[in-house]
Parts: C-alpha cells; sequence; structure tokens
C-alpha cells in the first residue's frame, strides 16, 4: 500500500556565495542533511550529505566535474544521479537552482 503523496517544497538556502566554487556546505532542510556542491563552472549539485558505508561528511568531500569522493573511505559518487561506480549505495539526489542569487532546494 502506497502512503500519502509527497509534494515538493522550494527550500531557500542563503545566498549562492556562501558555497565557494570547487566545494561543498551541509545544510540542515526538513531534517535531513543536503550537501550542496558549487563547480568552478558555476554549476550546482545536491545530495544526501552522509556517506551510506560509515556516515562519511560528504560536504567536506573532494570533488572534480563529475564525481564526489567520501573523505573517510574514498566511495565515489556522481554528481549528477548520486550514484556509486564504487559499489556504495546511492545518495538521495535533490533538484538545486540559483534565483536571485540564492540557492534554492526543491525537497
Amino acid at each position: 500500500m502506497l502512503g500519502p503523496a509527497h509534494t515538493a517544497t522550494d527550500h531557500r538556502l542563503g545566498p549562492v556565495t556562501q558555497v565557494p566554487y570547487g566545494e561543498g556546505r551541509a545544510f540542515e532542510v526538513a531534517g535531513e542533511q543536503i550537501a550542496v556542491f558549487r563547480l568552478r563552472d558555476d554549476t550546482l549539485y545536491a545530495l544526501s550529505a552522509v556517506c551510506p558505508h560509515k556516515g562519511g561528511p560528504l560536504a567536506d568531500g573532494q570533488l572534480d566535474s563529475t564525481l564526489l569522493m567520501c573523505p573517510l573511505h574514498q566511495n565515489t559518487f556522481e554528481l549528477a544521479t548520486g550514484c556509486s561506480p564504487t559499489g556504495a549505495a546511492p545518495l538521495r539526489r535533490y533538484d538545486v537552482r540559483v534565483e536571485d542569487a540564492e540557492i534554492v532546494l526543491t525537497a
């Protein structure tokens, strides 16, 4: 039996400048830890902020244009999908965009 439908909500997280180029920052949104990553080309991605392996802080991970690496055990995740080429459980991916110079996340 399916539960009630989840209605997505937009959450304003503050100015995009709080996430430096090439880095990630963790935010609490509706009781979830979500990491927002800002690439050097200004592209944003948002994924669950907690590694499913041992709970590593993914916002502190290394990233390039397509992959994020957990700082604890080097599991990697695709920024665009949350899937792991190293076999870890996938991360939840969130829609994120910039509006009026602010980060807007849909969860």
